[in-house]
């Protein structure tokens, strides 16, 4: 592959990054909650069992007080709670609330209807294919946004 060719792959895999990213958000919107992309991939920490502010800071590629913030946000929004830690006295547990958990689903939702477009497009056997090529490429996490 020429460094031109290699440009132009990734150039369109960040732009359908970036297009799922916004349809994503813009579902999650329309369906009545108010968030951002960050929401988005903090949750993706959160569930099932919840996490610390040290391990969602770990996971989203920022600084404590950074994920602090967020979560200090979400908590206001009615998206998380903090808890006692089941384990570490010393730490707080930030878990999704039923609220934050509704969200979720609407995110599931949201990229259920993106990936639908990509279907109506490409056809369902190749987005599989298309899922299973990139799952080879990038096999692993965490999900994240970068900064």
């Amino acid at each position: 592959m020429q460094n031109s060719e290699a440009l132009a792959l990734t150039a369109v895999l960040l732009a359908a990054a970036g297009d799922l990213t916004r349809r994503i958000n813009d579902g999650v919107e329309a369906r009545g909650f108010e968030g951002r992309p960050a929401f988005g991939f903090a949750f993706t920490r959160l569930a099932p069992d919840g996490a610390t502010v040290t391990e969602l800071a770990a996971h989203l590629g920022v600084t404590k007080q950074a994920a602090s913030q967020l979560v200090d946000e979400l908590v206001r929004k009615g998206y998380v709670e903090r808890r006692a830690h089941p384990v570490d006295a010393r730490a707080r547990l930030v878990v999704l609330t039923e609220r934050g958990w509704e969200c979720t689903r609407a995110a599931e939702a949201a990229a259920a209807d993106a990936v639908g477009a990509w279907a109506e497009i490409l056809g369902e056997a190749e987005v599989r294919v298309l899922c299973d090529r990139l799952a080879r490429i990038a096999p692993y996490g965490p999900l994240r946004p970068t900064w």
